[in-house]
C-alpha cells in the first residue's frame, strides 16, 4: 500500500505525470512465476497481501513464492497450514520466515501494530480446538488487530465461560470454535453484543462426522448475530473478523 501511496503522492506533488502514474500502477499487477501467479494488487483491492496456501504446496514452491513477493517488497506474507517439516526445509532458502507451530502459521516480515476499533476475542470450547484457534488468533494480529484469547471455556463446564463474561462484553468481534456438538457459539451469542464468527471443528467422536455435526448445529444457531464458516477455517474466521474489526 505504502508504494502506491508514494506514487499518487508524486502526482500531487508535481513529480510524476498523470500517465507515467498510471503506467506504474498498471505495471505488472501480478507476477507469473511459472508454477504460481503472484496477484501484487491483491492489498490494493482488499487491504491485506495474498495469502500463501501451504497445503498442498511442496516446500520449494512456497520458497519460490515468498522469494517473490520480498523481492517486490510485497510484505509481510502469511502462509497457513504449513506443516513444521515442511516450514523447516522452507526456512533454508527463506531465513527470514518466523514458524508458529501451533497454529501451522508462517510468517514473512513484520506484523504491523494492532490498528483494529476494538479487540477480536478467540474463544475455543476445548483445548483440542486450540490448533483452528491460533490459526485464528494469528491470522487476525497479522491483520492488525488486538486479539485476546479464551481455551477451554465450553459449554462441558459453563462455569468456565462466565468466569470470561468481561472478555465477551468488551469485543467487537468474537471468534467461537467448537467440535463435538457445537453448542459453544450459540451460548455466546446469547450474550454477547457484537458478531459472532462459528468455527465448526473436526473435533468429536464417531458421530461428530468430522465436524458436519457441529457445522449443522452452528448453522442451526437460535441466538441472533450467529455466522458460521466453513469446518477448521479459522483464516476464513479471523478474515472476516478482522474486516468487521476494522470498520469505521
Amino acid at each position: 500500500m505504502d508504494s502506491y501511496r508514494s506514487v499518487l503522492e508524486a502526482v500531487r506533488e508535481g513529480k510524476t505525470s498523470v500517465e507515467e502514474a498510471l503506467l506504474q500502477l498498471q505495471k505488472e499487477p501480478f507476477a507469473d512465476i511459472g508454477l504460481a501467479k503472484i496477484d501484487f494488487h491483491r492489498r490494493l483491492r482488499k487491504g491485506a497481501q495474498e495469502v500463501v496456501y501451504g497445503a498442498g504446496k511442496t516446500a520449494g514452491q512456497i520458497a519460490a513464492i515468498l522469494q517473490a513477493m520480498e523481492a517486490r517488497n510485497a510484505l509481510p506474507v502469511l502462509i497457513t497450514r504449513l506443516e513444521e517439516e515442511k516450514a523447516l526445509k522452507v526456512q533454508e532458502a527463506v531465513p527470514a520466515l518466523t514458524y508458529h507451530p501451533e497454529g501451522r502459521i508462517g510468517i514473512l516480515g513484520e506484523v504491523p501494530e494492532p490498528d483494529g476499533k476494538g479487540k477480536v476475542l478467540v474463544l475455543t470450547a476445548g483445548t483440542s480446538d486450540i490448533p483452528v484457534a491460533e490459526e485464528a488468533a494469528l491470522t487476525a494480529e497479522f491483520l492488525g488487530n488486538e486479539v485476546v484469547r479464551c481455551y477451554d471455556a465450553g459449554v462441558a463446564g459453563l462455569h468456565r465461560l462466565l468466569a470470561h463474561l468481561d472478555e465477551i462484553m468488551e469485543a467487537r468481534v468474537i471468534i467461537a470454535i467448537a467440535g463435538m456438538e457445537g453448542a459453544l457459539p450459540s451460548v455466546v451469542g446469547g450474550l454477547a453484543s457484537c458478531p459472532v464468527l462459528a468455527v465448526p471443528t473436526s473435533v468429536g467422536y464417531g458421530a461428530s462426522l468430522g465436524g458436519i455435526s457441529a457445522l449443522l448445529s452452528m448453522l442451526n444457531s437460535c441466538a441472533s448475530g450467529v455466522s458460521v464458516v466453513n469446518i477448521d477455517n479459522g483464516f476464513g474466521a479471523a478474515f472476516q473478523a478482522s474486516l468487521i474489526n476494522h470498520l469505521a
